[in-house]
Formats: structure tokens, sequence, C-alpha cells
């Protein structure tokens, strides 16, 4: 029996020799190999600097600090994502306010996000979901049309003058929509590089914006810097550089970084990450020509408008329940396919639960999740090994159909 994994990083050699090359050098924290991968990502993204730190959890919390969301101020946010977007929004003291999907989708309820706009709202969260850029036509619109009961904190609130748009493009890294990149769509987007994802550092996360030439850039990328190196005014880089020692810490700050070791693996990576999507690309046609026909919800990765960074394929087992898919799931894991589920919605979580959160509230987003199911998709896979989870596929499908 053949074994298929869901998701190995697509390391090789070019990556190895990055690495090597960096752990040979004397210097592997954060240094010249991170700044080159945040200009890297930038030109990218087609935005200014990126910046870099150590996951996209740590971007996002950084990010709202630097917009100055805080205690009494609303973050909205779907019901049916990963942890992450929701956390940060306690970590700054802010309160969630979460979203069901649209019926039918894994987006948010657009017309429901717009009505819970008021005046403490301050940021909304749109998740790019599986790599495809969500309906920010949609979203600007509903912004815009809230515009006039928005009450601004802080420079960067005054500047934008309405609810600010924070993409959490943990999926998305290079993913495509009305000619923009993801990264220049929202006013700010936060990266992963995790191990799992398409791009990958080991761990770390890039953020950028896209307000060139509205901003004092430089300005707000040193207060990234500060706040994700304890508050201290110089970081190791400087010192080792600078004619003197001499550093303040100007407030109590975090520990989030990215080091050059990691950076290492991203430029090596960036380098030939358009070949990672095409790939991509090439298994989600070869998964989508297979299944068509099959009572199943897929989800469109490419059309004349956009192009996902493939990141994710779901299926969805029209009108079938939880103990189906989880069956199925198991049955694909017997015939040693590793398949995943793509996420428990939020409420149904202990940490939400506790904090009053009802799946009775979310209909639609519980709707989505209990028949849904995440196959194999990584530029690892060969054809022969796509195949396989087609082959393996159809024959669950069909015993589990009869």
């Amino acid at each position: 029996m053949r074994t298929i994994p869901f998701s190995p990083p697509d390391i090789g050699q070019d990556e190895i020799d990055a690495v090597t090359e960096v752990l040979k050098s004397g210097w592997i924290t954060t240094g010249p190999k991170t700044k080159l991968l945040e200009k890297k990502i930038g030109e990218y993204c087609n935005t200014g600097q990126a910046v870099c730190l150590s996951s996209q959890t740590s971007c996002a919390e950084m990010t709202l600090r630097i917009l100055g969301v805080g205690p009494q101020d609303e973050v909205i946010l779907p019901a049916y994502t990963y942890t992450a977007t929701a956390s940060v929004v306690y970590h700054v003291g802010a309160k969630p306010v979460m979203i069901d999907c649209k019926p039918g989708s894994f987006e948010m309820d657009y017309d429901k996000m717009e009505a819970a706009i008021n005046e403490h709202t301050k940021v909304i969260i749109p998740v790019d979901l599986a790599g495809i850029v969500c309906d920010y036509d949609r979203i600007y619109e509903a912004v815009r049309n809230k515009r006039d009961i928005f009450k601004p904190k802080g420079k960067i609130q005054e500047l934008i003058g309405r609810v600010i748009i924070m993409a959490d493009g943990a999926h998305a890294f290079g993913a495509r929509w009305h000619g923009q990149m993801c990264g220049e769509i929202a006013d700010f987007t936060n990266f992963s590089f995790h191990a799992v994802k398409n791009m990958t550092t080991a761990e770390g996360g890039a953020a950028v914006h896209r307000l060139r030439g509205r901003i004092d850039e430089e300005k707000m990328y040193k207060q990234y810097m500060l706040w994700s190196l304890h508050g201290q005014t110089k970081d190791a880089l400087a010192k080792n550089n600078a004619a003197s020692w001499e550093y303040d810490v100007v407030n109590a700050q975090y520990k989030c970084n990215m080091p050059d070791v990691l950076a290492a693996i991203g430029l090596a990576q960036l380098n030939r990450y358009e070949d990672i999507l095409n790939r991509r690309h090439e298994l989600i046609k070869r998964y989508d020509d297979a299944f068509r026909g099959l009572d199943l919800q897929l989800l469109e990765h490419s059309s004349e408008n956009h192009r996902s960074s493939g990141h994710l394929y779901f299926v969805r087992f029209l009108g079938k329940d939880a103990d189906f898919r989880n069956e199925f799931y198991n049955r694909m894991a017997e015939n040693g396919v590793m398949c995943n589920v793509h996420f428990k919605p939020l409420p149904m979580l202990s940490a939400y639960k506790n904090k009053g959160f009802d799946i009775k509230d979310y209909p639609y987003a519980y709707n989505m999740h209990k028949n849904q199911l995440t196959l194999p998709m990584n530029s690892t896979l060969t054809d022969d090994d796509a195949d396989y989870v087609i082959e393996t596929f159809k024959k669950v499908y069909d015993s589990m159909m009869k």
C-alpha cells in the first residue's frame, strides 16, 4: 500500500545549500538574509518593504498594535477560520465579532458583516481561505458605506478614514485577484510561511501594506522592528556593525523576529515559487477533472479574474453529515492517503465556547464544516501520487454511496 502524506514541505538542494551558507557565515539570527527576504517579498507583492517575523500570528498582532487597536475596540472576523485569526484580537484587548458564513460559501456573509460595523469597529479581518482571495469589492463597499460612523484613533486610522481591512493571508501568498497580488488588495495583509504552507521558512510570516507614499514607511517599519525585539532600539546586527554598543529599551514589548537561518530557506523558496504555484494548479486541474460529476462541492481556484495560491483542495459531500465525512477520512487513511479537515469553526472550540460563543448561532459555518474534507495538495506530489489519491477517493466514494 502506498502512503501519501498530507502536506510535506517542498525542500530541495537549493534550500539546504542556502541554510548551510548561513550556518557557515557565523551570523544566524536576524540579519542580511532576513532584510533581503523582506525586500524580495515586497517586490513580489507589489507593496513597500515587507516585515518578516516569527509567524503570521505575530505579524497580525504587531499590525493591530501599530494600528492602535485595543480595549473598547471591535474587530470583525469570520467564524469559519483558524484560531490565530481571533486570538490576536484578544491579545491586544479588543473584542472579536464573529460573522457566520454566507449559505453555501466558506466566506463571511458580507451583508451580516456590514450590519455588524458600528462606531467601535476598527478592523475587519477577511480570511483568504485555501488560498482563494475573498470578495474585496464587497468588503470595501461595506466599509465605505459605514465611513460616516467610523471614529479613528491614531494617525493611521485617521489617514485611512474608515474601518481598516487587514487580511489573514496565511494561505494566500502568491494568489492573484483582478490583476492584483494578494498583499496589495487589503490595506494590510499578513502571510504565513509555516512548514505546511506553499512557501515555507519552517516557521515565519510577513506583513505587507498598500499605503505606499501615504505614510512614513520607514517609521512604521522601525516600529515593527522595535515591537518585535523587546522594544530595543538597536538589533544585534546594528550593534555588531555600529561604533557603539549603546542602546535603549523604550517599551516592554515582544520577541518575535525572524532569524537569517530561516530567511535563507524563504529566499530559496521564493526563487522557484512560480514553479511551485504552477505545479499546484496542475494538480488542482487533475483533481477537478476526476471529480467533476460527483455529488461534491469543489472550490473555484482560477477564472479570468482570479488565480488562487492552490494551498488547499477542499471537497464537500453534499447532503452528508459529519459521521459520513469522518468515516470517509478514516477509510482514506486506511488506504494510505492522509487527509485533513479545515477548519472547526471557532465557536466549536473550547477557548471560544468558554467566552460565550455558541455554534448554534453560526449554522451556516457548521453546515460548511460538517461535510468538508481536504485532500493532499502539495508540490511534492507526483502525477502517480495524485492518481492514487483519485483512485482511492473514488473507491471509497463508490463504496459509501451505495
